[in-house]
């Protein structure tokens, strides 16, 4: 009896939602496969394309995974598991962010029965991530290395694998050009891990007046690589026509400082006694630049570039002595050219000295469309490339960056891995065949488990097929027979996009390096191991008060009643700081007080707030601004 009349206990706010149990597991679940479905038809050569626009009004077009993912306004706390991976697959590899979000999904989907059965997470999660380790020692045993080939052996290799990459996006159609470009530009680079290195500039063609029209800018094959440096021209004075366009072997000068006449910054008073002492004044502000000037002719750079400005002094001065300067380089460009040049730039033109001077074989400024581009080419360190890209709309030359963006990522890891695996499916289907076979060697619910995982490694060549327009059905039964074959010899057959049957993935060179794979495997398989050792989640309830108190002390602000508005903003506080708004002191006394200004009742609601958490010296220094506008 005594145990009944005991107090309820209370440990979380008035408002708190939890959710627990079963249903609050299959709930997660059916969040993140709702996400998944909407990246679903993204994936592989014949996937369709997302047209996401905001409030801002700007429109992406994209199949990217990662790229929808983040565009995505997600709220689901589980859900949003799916963008992080998305995110760190596209980070880490570059490719494979659409296959992530649906391996991750697709486990999560086959666990679903069992949740629902009253299979503990626990069993399932241990089961998983076993499966995760024998699929990942299958795709490092099936995989085939590229090393020890020769330099133009290697090139051809890693061209595969950068056209299997961009076969699935807007740019498909012109993968073989792209491909050789993205690899010529990868290789430039060597062994350097700054992707920075690899610049891709956009060109469209932009005429009208008044409003801007966008027109085509040539086609894509208009696009080329640039075995240097390559930036638009920067915003140039008077005199930079009657500049030299085009050096061979020049030296070239990189600064950090500004080269024209500046005003004082701060206020400054000179009192003179004579007034030709002004003169000399005037004539001290145009030694120092003329100094400065001077002593990059000196040099004998017959390049100057500068991050900050050149001025219209300096580039007639320039222009004058046939040398070429560039003012308000992007620090990113200026990095590049020194990296690709040899030079330092320096921050001032004091003992400048030849061993800071870069050069490279041929310097021209050249018209691409309607911009003019700076290219750099020849350079003896021969560690940086640019690919300038050509096309129309802005949405398409967007995608279209970020397209080869992964076909570099990819080149990139292939060069460093060294391990190529067959695509189209074909890994999938090899690895879901293996684990079925291991899973008979198991006894207990694990078998029942690890079966599930083999079924969920399917998705990807039914999904391929859905997406193309196939017959699922007809094409996955091919596949399941051709890999059950003892011998072994179906291992590489795959999904064939181009006739809606099976064909050997390797012989087709639809390739893909094995960190891919590898990478998308374990982050899914964390990823869905995390939201089923989910059992409760818990929402804390939102600010509404504090929100409420603000719009008012906002109101009284507008009026004159400063005294109501101190206590409101003092509320506020209270609940976005956690103070206990019962112990302020009553401030409704201090305007009656005689003499009391409006800037002293502020002070002193300041000083009820002072003491109680980060919001009294907030308040606090706020208090004598709250005078009458």
């Amino acid at each position: 009896m005594a145990a009944m009349l005991q107090p309820q206990i209370i440990l979380l706010k008035e408002g708190t939602d939890t959710s627990q149990g079963k249903a609050q597991l299959v709930s997660n679940i059916n969040a993140c496969t709702a996400v998944a479905d909407v990246v679903r038809t993204t994936l592989g050569p014949r996937g369709m394309d997302k047209l996401i626009h905001d409030d801002k009004g700007s429109v992406t077009i994209s199949n990217d995974g990662a790229t929808i993912m983040k565009l995505l306004d997600i709220v689901h706390p589980a859900a949003k598991i799916l963008v992080d991976i998305a995110k760190s697959q596209d980070s880490e590899v570059g490719d494979g962010t659409t296959t992530v979000v649906l391996l991750a999904a697709e486990f999560l989907r086959e666990a679903k029965p069992f949740i629902e059965d009253g299979v503990h997470p626990q069993n399932l999660i241990r089961s998983f991530r076993t499966a995760s380790h024998l699929a990942i020692e299958k795709i490092k045993e099936l995989a085939i290395s590229i090393e020890g080939k020769s330099l133009e052996e290697k090139k051809t290799l890693l061209a595969k694998c950068a056209a299997t990459t961009l076969s699935s996006k807007l740019i498909g159609g012109e993968k073989e050009f792209f491909a050789s470009m993205v690899v010529d530009s990868v290789i430039a680079i060597g062994n350097d891990d700054r992707l920075n290195l690899i610049g891709i500039k956009k060109v469209w063609i932009v005429t009208g007046i008044g409003l801007l029209v966008q027109v085509p800018g040539g086609t894509m094959r208009d696009s080329f690589l640039v075995n240097g440096v390559a930036f638009k021209k920067t915003f140039s004075y008077a005199g930079f026509e009657q500049q030299p366009k085009k050096f061979l072997n020049p030296k070239i000068l990189l600064l950090n400082i500004e080269l024209e006449l500046k005003s004082e910054k701060e206020n400054a008073e000179i009192r003179l006694s004579d007034p030709s002492q002004y003169q000399s004044i005037v004539d001290a502000e145009w030694n120092i630049i003329y100094d400065k000037l001077d002593k990059c002719v000196q040099s004998g750079a017959k390049v100057v570039l500068s991050r900050l400005a050149i001025g219209d002094l300096a580039t007639q001065y320039f222009a004058d002595r046939d040398i070429f300067c560039a003012g308000r380089v992007a620090e990113e460009d200026l990095q590049r050219v020194a990296a690709a040049t040899g030079g330092t730039v320096q921050t001032s033109v004091n003992n400048v000295i030849d061993e800071v001077l870069g050069t490279c074989e041929v310097f021209e400024e050249k018209q691409v469309g309607n911009e003019r581009f700076n290219i750099f080419s020849g350079c003896p360190s021969g560690r940086t490339a640019t690919i300038v890209l050509r096309g129309g709309a802005d949405q398409f030359i967007e995608e279209a960056e970020r397209s080869l963006h992964d076909a570099i990522m990819i080149v990139r890891r292939a060069l460093k891995n060294s391990t190529v695996v067959a695509g189209g499916g074909a890994i999938d289907m090899e690895i879901s065949r293996y684990l079925r076979q291991h899973a008979r060697t198991i006894a207990g619910k694990s078998q029942l488990f690890i079966n599930s995982y083999a079924k969920a490694l399917e998705v990807i060549p039914r999904q391929l097929c859905d997406n193309a327009g196939f017959d699922a059905t007809d094409v996955l039964n091919k596949l399941r027979q051709k890999h059950a074959l003892p011998s072994g010899e179906g291992a590489p057959y795959g999904v064939d996009i181009n006739t809606g049957g099976i064909a050997d993935s390797f012989a087709n060179f639809v390739w893909e390096p094995a960190v891919v794979k590898i990478n998308a495997i374990n982050a899914a398989t964390e990823a869905a191991c995390l939201i089923l050792s989910v059992d409760e989640t818990v929402k804390n309830p939102k600010c509404t008060d504090a929100i409420a108190y603000t719009d008012t002390a906002l109101k009284l602000s507008a009026s004159s009643n400063l005294n109501s508005c101190a206590l409101a903003i003092a509320r506020s506080l209270n609940f976005f700081c956690n103070c206990n708004i019962h112990q302020l002191q009553p401030i409704s006394r201090i305007s009656n007080m005689p003499g009391s200004s409006e800037s002293a009742q502020g002070e002193a609601a300041a000083s009820a707030m002072g003491g109680r958490g980060r919001g009294g010296a907030a308040f606090r220094g706020r208090g004598r601004g709250m005078r009458r506008r």
